[in-house]
């Protein structure tokens, strides 16, 4: 079967943050287990929370997570531009997995048109041997002061010729407005793509949306697929950007009652904030209450660990810290003899200081770092991005030898330092990390470290004044998240109907 008559069927949204992802997720999933060979894609993304493939590029995590869903191997191919937003710089734009170049919006937006050819490469890459194709749009289509050059919707449907629903949501308001309105805006050439619509996000009864559906067929003749109520278990799988934590209760779920002494987690909100999923292991343990602390507000003085997550601009959000005072809660916190721990950028940042010579990642200059790592780092050289696996190293800061991590490493720069010889890691061979003095400052490159449960368990072990409450196997409950989401939209959506759509592409 030709690329061109592979069954697709993509799903775009009446804006951003619509569910788009999860339900892109959910249906490679649910098709997946109908014995279907799936491939999701997204033509481009905008996020910093990257995940690195298993041909050794970086595409956003949502796609990483459908790809999960759909059981097969993560390829740059997936997301083949994704974008990186900065300080100064604009966004570093990422094709086909590699770093290609850094703009501002005016100068991408003429960039686009000139990499429609390298996404309709990718598309065709993902069809071949694929029994279904899932596309996620991005943003909306009715942004049509950009739609001479847009990639990432109706711009992309046109050019390999694929059926598309709406999703709307209706959790925000104006649902009917929303899919109305963007079918208005839309041009005669553009309308031929659009087939129908979703909505998501329903709570309540079902039954009162039903006369809007033949309101709508009447309106702009869009077939419903169906209504997808509120799915409360979203919280159990990575968010797609930062959007998820400007949201209270992402993380701000309270420890229950039962769970014996909380564990409390600040994190500092950072502009720039990458691979933040770091958390989601840690807000999965029963007696952990994950505090995202946000500009404006002060790091809580009980609290038993500060965590400094990734950043995409090391020394812009290092700057950002002390401009919120957290600089000083946290060297406070360090005094009362609390721990703190530094995930990528976040490990650059504990150190005396961040070099950037070159300009790498904004203005070059040098920032001081809180010093409370006898390191420096210098942003020169090739980007490391590299999946890996390890073991743990022991004799620093109570660290039991031998325990099995893995994850990614995804950053500029070069760390050294006098802490660097207590490293902690042992990635392949190569050590990684570096550990204080007196023990109670750590720092790695490693990205998804908590999500292997035993050094997990064991790390917050040495935290703890208790027992934990359970052991949780969080890789285990992504996959039965996605089984639950799964189950949901076969309940909710004309799979079926979406299916022989998708088919009708050929």
């Amino acid at each position: 079967m030709s690329a061109q008559s592979v069954p697709a069927l993509m799903l775009q949204g009446t804006g951003s943050d619509v569910g788009k992802s999860l339900l892109v997720a959910g249906l490679c999933r649910a098709y997946a287990r109908r014995g279907l060979r799936v491939r999701p894609f997204k033509p481009q993304n905008m996020s910093n929370n990257a995940a690195v493939t298993d041909d050794g590029g970086e595409i956003g995590r949502a796609q990483a997570l459908q790809a999960r869903a759909a059981g097969v191997a993560t390829t740059v191919h997936m997301n083949p531009v994704l974008l990186k937003p900065q300080s100064d710089i604009g966004a570093q734009v990422v094709v086909q997995g590699k770093v290609r170049t850094s703009a501002k919006a005016r100068d991408y937006n003429r960039l686009k048109r000139d990499l429609l050819p390298k996404v309709v490469e990718s598309f065709e890459i993902m069809a071949r041997g694929a029994d279904l194709v899932l596309i996620e749009g991005a943003g909306s289509p009715a942004e049509v002061n950009l739609r001479a050059s847009d990639i990432a919707n109706m711009g992309f449907a046109e050019a390999v010729q694929v059926p598309v629903l709406l999703v709307g949501d209706i959790d925000r308001g104006g649902v009917i407005a929303s899919i109305v309105g963007t079918h208005a805006l839309l041009s005669e050439g553009d309308r031929r793509w659009l087939k129908g619509y979703v909505i998501n996000k329903f709570r309540g009864d079902v039954s009162l949306f039903e006369p809007a559906t033949g309101i709508i067929h009447d309106t702009c003749g869009l077939e419903s697929y169906g209504i997808a109520t509120y799915w409360p278990g979203a919280y159990k799988l990575p968010a797609e950007d930062g959007v998820a934590l400007e949201k209270a209760g992402k993380y701000h779920r309270k420890a229950t009652e039962d769970a014996g002494a909380v564990l409390r987690i600040a994190v500092p909100h950072l502009p720039r904030i990458a691979n933040f999923d770091d958390l989601d292991p840690l807000a999965a343990e029963d007696d952990v209450e994950l505090l995202v602390i946000k500009p404006g507000q002060v790091i809580p003085g009980d609290c038993d660990l500060v965590l400094l997550p990734g950043s995409k601009s090391t020394m812009a959000d290092l700057r950002f810290l002390k401009e919120q005072g957290w600089d000083i809660d946290i060297l406070a916190h360090h005094r009362r003899g609390g721990h703190v721990i530094g995930i990528c950028g976040g490990y650059q940042m504990l150190g005396h200081m961040v070099h950037d010579p070159d300009g790498v990642e904004g203005a070059p200059g040098s920032e001081a770092g809180l010093g409370l790592l006898d390191i420096e780092t210098v942003m020169a050289g090739d980007k490391t991005l590299r999946k890996t696996t390890g073991l743990t190293v022991g004799g620093h800061a109570g660290f039991v030898a031998g325990i099995a991590v893995d994850g990614y490493e995804i950053h500029m720069g070069r760390t050294d330092g006098p802490d660097r010889a207590r490293s902690w890691l042992d990635l392949n061979g190569v050590s990684d990390g570096a550990i204080s003095g007196d023990g109670r400052v750590l720092g790695c490159y490693l990205h998804g470290l908590f999500a292997s449960d035993d050094f997990r368990h064991a790390f917050l072990a040495g935290l703890r004044s208790g027992e934990a409450h359970s052991i949780t196997h969080f890789e285990a409950s992504i996959d039965a998240a996605l089984d639950e989401l799964a189950d949901h939209l076969e309940a909710c959506l004309d799979l079926d109907g979406m299916l022989e759509l998708a088919k009708s592409r050929a």
